[in-house]
This record gives C-alpha cells, structure tokens and sequence, in this order.
C-alpha cells in the first residue's frame, strides 16, 4: 500500500532553530547581562544602576535586532575574522596566489 509513495520523516521545528534568549544570540544576550549587572554593582549608586539599566536595554535592543536579521551573524563573524589571513584582495591577470600557513584545516 505505502510502496509507491515516497517515505516521509518530519523534522521538529525546535530541532532546527537557534538558540536565543529575548530574541538575541544566547552567549551576547547573557554577557550583557553580567556586564551590566557588574556595573550595577561596582557603581553602588543610584545613577550607577540607571546606566546599567539604560546599557542593557540599548544592548538587547541592538542584539535583538540582530537576532532578527540573520541568528547566526555572531558565528559567521567570527569565522570571517579567523580566515581573514586566507582571503587576500587578488585582482588582476598577474596576481600572486597567497600560500597557505602550515597549519590549516
């Protein structure tokens, strides 16, 4: 009965999703937190945790905005500032190939 039909396997929507919290990359969303909360308390006054609040809320804003945009932006920044070295302007007809580091992947 089921042989002609091709076989169907659903992929949970959790599975394929980022990780974020508030709308942001989990690793920046919770080192902003521990910035501003550190401020906060280093600070021990009352403008002190205004600006920790006023840093955290233009933080998430920014990181939230990112998370909209494009969720992996973080690792493929990071990637692109690890292989800068390998990625040298070449244009022209004449142009010399840049050789690779002894150790690369």
């Amino acid at each position: 009965m089921t042989a002609d039909r091709a076989r169907e396997i659903l992929i949970h929507q959790s599975t394929n999703r980022p990780n974020q919290i508030l709308g942001g990359d989990r690793e920046l969303v919770l080192v902003t937190i521990l910035v501003s909360v550190s401020l906060a308390f280093s600070l021990a006054t009352l403008w002190g945790v205004g600006l920790a609040v006023g840093f955290w809320i233009g933080s998430i804003a920014i990181l939230q905005r990112m998370g909209k945009a494009d969720p992996m932006l973080r690792q493929v920044y990071m990637r692109h500032i690890r292989y800068r070295p390998f990625y040298a302007a070449k244009s022209g007809v004449f142009s010399q190939c840049v050789p690779h580091p002894s150790r690369w992947r």
